[in-house]
């Protein structure tokens, strides 16, 4: 029983930048304001994913703001956290390849507020009275979300790679 990171260990640098990149990322991305409404000249705003979900709360709309929570900050950070413990941490091969299995399937959930994000940017512009303007943190969000699923792929090949050299000898 080894790490992927004992069994692949020329991979090491690539798969640790990055675990660290899609953090950082996923932190301005969480962080940043994600979009900026204005309408007619007299109300502007910022959002970030955080007050996003501060401002749901605050409306009552404790439901939607669990839901945001979850799919947009708890399920990528416990994902980085998995793929991180997979890569580090030595793991029988059936475990690993489970945990593999659910992080890509965790993985195009978390893409899916990216998506909303994008189709509620759209939804406004189409209105004459009010203008909505993408924000840097909904491109690093959006990276860090891809770049994660990219790192899940990337790991999960170089299991089933050691998996199959095990079963050659």
């Amino acid at each position: 029983m080894a790490s992927l990171q004992d069994l692949h260990p020329r991979h090491g640098l690539v798969v640790s930048a990055a675990l660290l990149g899609s953090a950082g990322l996923l932190a301005g991305g969480l962080t940043l304001p994600i979009l900026h409404t204005r309408q007619l000249i007299f109300w502007q705003e910022t959002y970030s994913v955080w007050t996003g979900i501060l401002d749901l709360w605050k409306l009552g709309e404790h439901v939607l703001a669990i839901v945001v929570f979850l799919f947009s900050m708890v399920f990528p950070i416990a994902k980085l956290l998995a793929l991180t413990y997979v890569w580090y941490w030595r793991l029988h091969e059936e475990p690993r390849a489970r945990l593999l299995h659910r992080l890509g399937m965790l993985g195009k959930w978390s893409m899916m507020d990216v998506f909303v994000v994008a189709i509620l940017i759209v939804l406004v512009k189409v209105g004459s009275l009010a203008k909505v303007e993408p924000r840097l943190g909904v491109y690093l969000f959006a990276s860090a979300i891809l770049l994660s699923m990219l790192t899940t792929s990337y790991v999960d090949r170089l299991g089933r790679a050691a998996s199959w050299d095990r079963g050659a000898r």
